[in-house]
């Protein structure tokens, strides 16, 4: 094994139980794709280990570089600056380790193939037989404060639509950003389509995934004459196994690039004008290693709160 370079797998972490047990599935398989490397894997929040529990363990091993995956779709706040403040903490507190960041999954051929086949899925084990014509995509992204990741969402959902063939498609949001998953939802029930998809673009189960589904239930109940199906979200897909991969392989080549062009942080990206240069720091301490609801004995209620989600 090369214990001189080290791989830490970066989690959102989440109050979900199922959702941690599917992100350390998710390790288990990048572990077997990559077994000449030393692997751990951690949380931002929540859940545990905790991310520098899992540094400090590749240090103890013998690790001189450590190559830091985050495991998110795209770059928002948790990419720009909670999980970089996490890391340059460790590496600041660790000057002779070689301490390196990966890029986010982001927009991706080999994601978008796997979107593709999770709704492929769905359609496959609805018997009721619509016309892609007649059906409309709903892609629903996570939702962030950052407009250029939530702009992201968008194109995956022009890239699956015109690929696909459907007859319309259209975008909303978990939480933070509009139009939200209710709302769109009864939009894009007005627009006369025979059958709705709804596609969850994320990794992994949870409080948020749950709230979907249960949102399009309730829609699904006020349009009868519709066909609602729920299609599932990316999980551990060879081809999201492959991204992980490459997102690694970037690194040791060199050629780790995040496109910054429409950075709020880097650009005075309209309506964000004031962020420009803001300060990288972590908004996570306070719920570090926290804990699942299984821990505590007790499923989290949602007061209706949306201006920051702590579920994924």
């Amino acid at each position: 094994m090369d214990k001189k370079t080290a791989i830490m797998i970066c989690g959102h972490g989440s109050r979900n139980i199922n959702a941690i047990t599917q992100f350390n599935q998710l390790s288990v398989r990048i572990k077997e794709r990559l077994p000449q490397y030393d692997i751990e894997s951690g949380f931002l929040e929540f859940a545990k280990p905790v991310l520098r529990t899992g540094l400090d363990k590749l240090k103890e091993r013998g690790a001189e570089r450590i190559i830091c995956l985050p495991g998110m779709l795209f770059a928002a706040g948790h990419v720009k600056n909670d999980l970089p403040s996490e890391v340059n903490e460790f590496a600041h507190a660790n000057p002779d380790l070689d301490v390196r960041f990966a890029r986010e999954l982001a927009i991706d051929f080999k994601l978008l193939k796997a979107a593709q086949q999770r709704i492929q899925e769905a359609l496959e084990s609805n018997d009721n037989k619509v016309d892609p014509k007649d059906t409309l995509l709903m892609v629903v992204g996570r939702g962030t404060n950052d407009p250029d990741a939530n702009s992201n969402v968008c194109k995956v959902t022009r890239m699956l639509w015109e690929g696909m063939g459907f007859g319309w498609a259209e975008t909303c949001y978990s939480g933070v950003a509009f139009p939200r998953v209710d709302g769109g939802l009864e939009q894009a029930a007005k627009l006369g389509y025979k059958r709705i998809i709804v596609f969850p673009y994320f990794l992994f189960t949870g409080i948020l995934v749950d709230r979907i589904y249960d949102q399009t239930d309730e829609v699904a109940a006020n349009h009868p004459d519709i066909e609602f199906v729920k299609a599932g979200y990316l999980n551990d897909h060879d081809l999201v196994i492959d991204t992980f991969v490459e997102r690694f392989g970037e690194v040791m080549e060199g050629d780790n690039k995040m496109n910054c062009q429409l950075c709020k942080y880097r650009e005075q990206v309209i309506g964000y004008e004031d962020d420009v240069a803001a300060p990288q720091q972590g908004h996570h301490h306070h719920v570090r290693g926290a804990g699942t609801d299984d821990d505590h004995g007790h499923h989290h209620h949602d007061h209706g709160h949306h201006h920051h989600h702590h579920d994924e």
